[in-house]
């Protein structure tokens, strides 16, 4: 086993009776092994050569062990090292390899990962390598990474990357959503509200996408979780195409200094102001009448009837027109 660390297998040898006596002659190790005088006497000077063994000054023919913790541990580090360099280079050569069967096959655009970890990693080191922008469809429920988990997102904020999350209505059943969504804009995020996304999906940069496969019925088995990762391509043209869409369409979500959902927009004489600015913003964020209560403090009657008024205020028959109101006139 000490061939890692340099030593032949007969140095092994003499080195293990050199340690179990402390210290021994040619004859001492012959005596204790298959090996004669001669051949003893070279590997303990062998021994010595490497550093494992020394001499006695006044008996030269008599050789000390060096202890394994001084004399082997710093070899088997420099072996560890040199592993992991290796290690590094085979890695490096495997990207190569699949970078460069990519470019060779332009008509596969589609790249399959399989679990959630998996994705969770492939999530991370999309955001690491963003450069200009993020783009996000986020639905309810995560499947890999949790929003709390996301310090990737803050730390590409910090570098200037542009985060243009759309959420979906659903996502803010979860009572936390909320303080996930004012820490974000806190930090630079721009996001907006939808009533329904139709996946979710991470675009960055334009030029590769992610989204998991996941569909209604499937295994939530995070080890069979399966995602495609799109490159350049018709494919993640009509990606684009489709967050633009939903982009154009969704309400704003703005924070106030208090810390909620609301917002500081340009107002015209007619547009609602403090709490009712309030409600308005978590309406059209999709959340349901009695998580809106909740958050405001009042009954589920009181959100109802602060509605119909602003629908009045608006000159508007449904909450679907007032949310379209409210963002064309920055009541948000």
């Amino acid at each position: 086993m000490l061939e890692t660390v340099g030593l032949t297998a007969d140095e092994g040898e003499v080195y293990r009776l050199l340690v179990a006596t402390g210290t021994a002659s040619a004859q001492d190790i012959s005596g204790r092994s298959d090996l004669d005088v001669v051949t003893a006497r070279l590997l303990l000077r062998a021994l010595e050569h490497k550093g494992l063994a020394s001499a006695a000054e006044d008996s030269p023919e008599w050789f000390t062990a060096v202890p394994p913790q001084v004399a082997l541990m710093p070899r088997l580090q420099r072996h560890f090292d040199a592993l992991e360099q290796t290690r590094a280079a085979v890695y490096e050569l495997a990207e190569t390899h699949r970078r460069s069967a990519w470019a060779r096959s332009t008509g596969e655009a589609v790249e399959i990962i399989t679990g959630a970890a998996a994705l969770r990693q492939h999530l991370r080191q999309l955001q690491h390598g963003t450069d200009r922008e993020m783009m996000w469809f986020v639905k309810a429920q995560y499947v890999a990474m949790s929003p709390e988990s996301n310090e990737e997102e803050f730390e590409a904020l910090d570098r200037g990357v542009l985060y243009r999350a759309l959420y979906e209505q659903a996502y803010f059943d979860d009572p936390d959503a909320v303080d996930y969504v004012v820490k974000g804009v806190r930090a630079g995020e721009v996001a907006r509200a939808v009533p329904l996304l139709p996946l979710r999906m991470a675009i960055a940069d334009r030029s590769v996408a992610i989204l998991p496969l996941a569909v209604s019925g499937t295994s939530r088995n995070p080890r069979e979780l399966r995602a495609a990762v799109v490159r350049e391509s018709s494919l993640l043209d009509a990606l684009i195409a489709l967050f633009e869409h939903h982009w154009e369409i969704g309400a704003p979500l703005r924070v106030t200094e208090e810390g909620q959902i609301g917002g500081a927009g340009t107002t015209d004489a007619a547009s609602p102001v403090g709490e009712d600015r309030h409600l308005l913003s978590l309406m059209v964020a999709g959340m349901t009448d009695e998580a809106i209560a909740g958050q405001l403090r009042v009954s589920k009657r009181t959100v109802q009837r602060r509605i119909q008024g602003l629908m009045s205020l608006a000159g508007v028959a449904t909450r679907m027109q007032l949310g379209w109101h409210a963002a064309r006139r920055d009541w948000l």
